[in-house]
Formats: structure tokens, sequence, C-alpha cells
């Protein structure tokens, strides 16, 4: 399947993952106005694996976090970008792109 993928990992306090998923289904609406083919968002559950680097111990999570595993899918990598610019100057992400509205530690994504 031809394409162009941006791809997310995040650590997110469990006790904030509905209002992680609001703000997430707020953004995919976005990006899917502007022309994203799809934008799907993962919760971690089966996250202890055995070998190679678990998500967990490669972005630091901390006791009371989870992972969330999220990408967005384009037509190319030239699609993406008009896309993205688009996207970043739609006024409904606005509030979402204040770093102390986000229910996540955007630093760490």
């Amino acid at each position: 399947m031809a394409g162009y993928v941006d791809g997310y990992v995040l650590p997110v306090p469990k006790r904030k993952l509905q209002a992680y998923r609001r703000m997430a289904t707020k953004a995919g609406r976005v990006w899917r106005d502007h022309g994203a083919l799809e934008v799907r968002e993962c919760v971690g559950d089966d996250l202890n694996v055995k070998m190679g680097v678990s998500f967990p111990k490669r972005i630091k999570v901390k006791p009371g976090e989870t992972v969330v595993f999220s990408w967005i899918f384009f037509k190319s990598r030239a699609d993406r970008d008009r896309v993205n610019a688009k996207v970043m100057k739609d006024p409904r992400l606005a509030k979402m792109m204040d770093p102390k509205a986000m229910p996540f530690d955007h630093k760490r994504m």
C-alpha cells in the first residue's frame, strides 16, 4: 500500500485518557477535513514484550501512565505537507495546541 504515515508514541496519564480521547477525536476530524485518509489512536494493552525495547521503556512511562500509539495516513509526503499546513492554521486546533490544555506531556511525545 503506497502512502505516507506520521506516527506518534506518547505517554498519557490513565486518569486523563477520556480527555485525551476527546481531544484526539476533535483533532482527527480536523486532519480528515483537510485531506488525511485515516487517523488512528491506540491505547496500550499488552505492553510487556520479551524482545526489543517496548514503548513504555522507550518513552519512560511513569506509574499511572499508559502508552498511546497514533498515526495519520496520507496519500503521499507532498499531500501530508499540504494537509499539515492547513491543519496548523485551522482555528479549531487553537485551544488544543496550548500545552497547558493538553492531557499529556507534549515534550515526551
